[in-house]
């Protein structure tokens, strides 16, 4: 894989773009695809943005998303997009699979593959070119790092910066996490000197939802969450029934796993949520212990030092007991 600056010089040269992210994409995800489609445009690129599979409403209010093609839905559409393609950026994810059912064809593209991550241990040999550094707070900040180095920070427009600071808000916790770094905030400062309206993109962000999420959260904490105090660990198991009898949708549940660190000495939270095809893991951490080791270890994931993902094709049932044993194996880092 190239480094990310060798790309630069060829931006002046228009090409056909496709951009795609991780499935279910997040703020960071959608926010940083979005940004990047409204800089090339500036400069000529014809670019598509072709999401896995669908995305949480609450994102809807993005400047381009409406012209997002969602791949689950519309497959021979937007495989004609992508076998069209001169080049492919891959953005908040760092191994095809995290595509979900994009994965193969992904694999069999030939086009210029460009990976822009902040996730640990990059499949770089997938790609042509790419920047992957966890000491990013979010692929919407290496989106501003890279229009910037490339000597472009005059195509910063509002659609551009709005995108931007959604993806480092979602992904730093509204800059509650470690890694909202002192760059972080001096980025969001030239956003606001640029006229950035922070404040709408907050309600949007967090303001946004129907009744039954906060009556959904209710039943989840006084029903679902176990504490292990000998382990300073939460762990919150949402059967299906929950999701149909509160119609749960998806980004209803986003935010979920950041509830129970309020509690105080508990290092560790685990969320895990039954869906269809499987059982999808959340993580969260303070201090020294390591999600993203746990959940690879563990859990077929990744992610960050304080906060990782990972999955089960066991019952709920069943993947709650291993999580139950993983516990105990790490109670001296727990502890």
């Amino acid at each position: 894989m190239k480094a990310i600056q060798e790309i630069f010089p060829l931006l002046t040269k228009p090409h056909k773009v496709v951009i795609t992210t991780h499935q279910k994409p997040d703020a960071d995800a959608m926010g940083s695809s979005l940004a990047l489609k409204h800089f090339l445009v500036q400069l000529g690129h014809t670019v598509t943005v072709i999401s896995p599979t669908n995305w949480a409403g609450w994102v809807n209010w993005m400047p381009g998303v409406k012209e997002v093609m969602d791949y689950e839905m519309d497959k021979p559409k937007a495989e004609k997009v992508m076998d069209d393609a001169e080049w492919l950026f891959c953005l908040d994810f760092n191994i095809f699979h995290r595509t979900k059912t994009m994965t193969e064809k992904l694999k069999q593209l030939t086009c210029t593959k460009v990976l822009i991550d902040h996730h640990q241990e990059p499949d770089a040999a997938s790609f042509d070119y790419g920047i992957s550094d966890t000491a990013k707070s979010s692929t919407s900040e290496m989106i501003y790092d890279f229009i910037v180095d490339s000597g472009n920070s005059d195509k910063i427009t509002d659609e551009v910066s709005e995108c931007i600071y959604a993806g480092i808000v979602g992904d730093t916790g509204a800059f509650r996490f470690q890694s909202a770094h002192a760059g972080v905030h001096k980025l969001v400062s030239e956003l606001k000197e640029k006229g950035l309206k922070h404040e709408s993109i907050h309600d949007k962000l967090f303001d946004n939802f129907l009744e039954n999420r906060l009556r959904f959260i209710g039943h989840v904490l006084l029903n679902r969450m176990e504490v292990f105090y000998e382990y300073n660990t939460v762990l919150i198991a949402i059967p299906k029934s929950d999701l149909l009898k509160f119609h749960i949708k998806t980004g209803d549940t986003e935010g979920l796993v950041n509830f129970p660190q309020t509690i105080q000495g508990i290092k560790l939270v685990a969320l895990v949520i039954d869906r269809d095809e499987e059982r999808k893991w959340s993580f969260r951490s303070k201090g020294d212990f390591d999600c993203n080791l746990f959940a690879r270890k563990y859990f077929e994931g990744g992610g960050h030092f304080n906060a990782a993902g990972g999955r089960s094709s066991d019952s709920l049932e069943k993947t709650v007991q291993h999580f139950i044993i993983a516990m105990k194996e790490n109670v001296e880092q727990l502890q």
